[in-house]
């Protein structure tokens, strides 16, 4: 916490005050309205990550290729017994 708190009074000087429409414009920023304003600063900077590269389509199946049908198995389904313990008739 004490780093954040010390680069948004670094960056105090470097951000433009950008108040909400209830807020009034102030001389001196405080951290919240340097926090508020430091999207601004990071979207200049740029970030470091190269941009990603397209990688064109796949190239699919080859033509001609003979495609070979899925192995399909039996279902096996759970179900109750048919068979239920008989309760004694009482008298």
């Amino acid at each position: 916490m004490p780093i954040i708190t010390w680069e948004l009074w670094l960056a105090r000087d470097i951000v433009l005050d950008n108040p909400l429409p209830w807020q009034k414009s102030i001389e001196q920023l405080a951290p919240g309205r340097v926090a508020q304003s430091m999207g601004g600063v990071l979207a200049a900077i740029g970030s470091p990550a190269s941009s990603p590269k397209s990688r064109g389509k796949s190239p699919g199946w080859k033509t001609g290729q003979q495609r070979k049908r899925r192995n399909r198995y039996p279902i096996v389904k759970k179900r109750t017994s048919k068979h239920r313990k008989q309760t004694p008739e009482s008298a």
